[in-house]
């Protein structure tokens, strides 16, 4: 069975249809600001706010000049900061975790200078457990030979835990966003060694999996979400192996029947200027704030306007 998002439990209605601007009901602004919370947060369909949901759909409201809808979402992230710079999912977690690199991707002008200083900061500290100075002295003592991926720095969904694909793309797309502001050695050598983790982890047919190439001694199968992921965070790269990915990408792009995996096929394809010239996706089924966000930003993303490579 499908995993199912938070938030969406329980939903009945039905979903809408995306295709473009030819998508009957469309997706638009309007349908994220009537799903906007009255805290100025955003669920993922329904019931309380999200992190994750909110900065996609302040991302886009803002994109479509919508300040009023972005302000309120930005308020509501403001309050959700915690005192060691992280984000944590949602009101009632006391963790920060991943969504912290979605938060620093929006402007310091709109989060605040001090906390967006503060979010980088712990985003530059957070490294997988993997690649931990405890766990590799760990590893030794026993004898045990990582393996080649374990060599470079990404970044885990929670603190103290493996690191996986989706959070060092976003991890990647965030430092380079600052590098771009405020360059320092520090944050270049970050990106450089979340690039290589992802490098490191595509899987022998090319494109991406969520984790390892490699698990329990068999081949990991790429999937489109994570595959157009990898490839927005590995922009301006070229190489073989990048070459093989967005072979991969256009595969997916033919196949894919989720609006989430066309969503990131669409930014990793645009990113290297590989996206078909005129392309309009499928009709596809979206439940959720999070999907119709992306869907928008994707549009201008193929316009060349992606909100993850240029300030919005």
């Amino acid at each position: 069975m499908p995993g199912v998002w938070p938030g969406t439990e329980g939903v009945t209605e039905m979903p809408l249809h995306y295709a473009g601007v030819n998508s009957d009901p469309p997706i638009s602004v309007e349908y994220l600001l009537r799903r906007q919370n009255r805290d100025g947060g955003w669920p993922y369909a329904t019931g309380p706010s999200w992190t994750e949901p909110t900065v996609f759909a302040v991302m886009a409201a803002s994109t479509a000049q919508r300040h009023d809808a972005a302000a309120r979402g930005i308020a509501w992230l403001r309050g959700l900061q915690r005192p060691d710079g992280g984000w944590a999912p949602q009101c009632g977690v006391e963790e920060s975790t991943w969504v912290t690199a979605l938060a620093a991707l929006l402007p310091p002008r709109q989060i605040g200078i001090e906390r967006h200083e503060r979010a980088i900061s712990w985003l530059v500290r957070l490294t997988g457990r993997e690649s931990s100075p405890i766990y590799r002295l760990r590893q030794w003592l026993l004898g045990v030979n990582p393996p080649a991926d374990q060599s470079f720095h990404g970044w885990p969904w929670f603190p103290g835990t493996a690191a996986w694909v989706g959070p060092t793309a976003f991890g990647i797309l965030a430092l380079e966003q600052e590098q771009r502001r405020r360059p320092t050695l520090a944050i270049a050598e970050r990106i450089e060694l979340a690039r290589r983790f992802l490098l490191a982890r595509m899987c022998r047919e090319g494109g991406w999996n969520h984790g390892s190439a490699r698990a329990l001694g068999y081949d990991a199968r790429p999937y489109p979400e994570t595959t157009g992921m990898a490839l927005l965070a590995l922009h301006g790269i070229q190489s073989p192996e990048i070459e093989r990915g967005l072979a991969a990408a256009q595969r997916f792009l033919n196949e894919c029947h989720s609006i989430d995996g066309i969503n990131w096929l669409r930014f990793g394809l645009a990113a290297h200027a590989r996206l078909p010239a005129g392309y309009c996706p499928p009709a596809l089924p979206f439940h959720t704030v999070r999907d119709a966000s992306l869907a928008l930003l994707a549009d201008g993303g193929a316009a060349g306007r992606n909100p993850f490579l240029t300030s919005l």
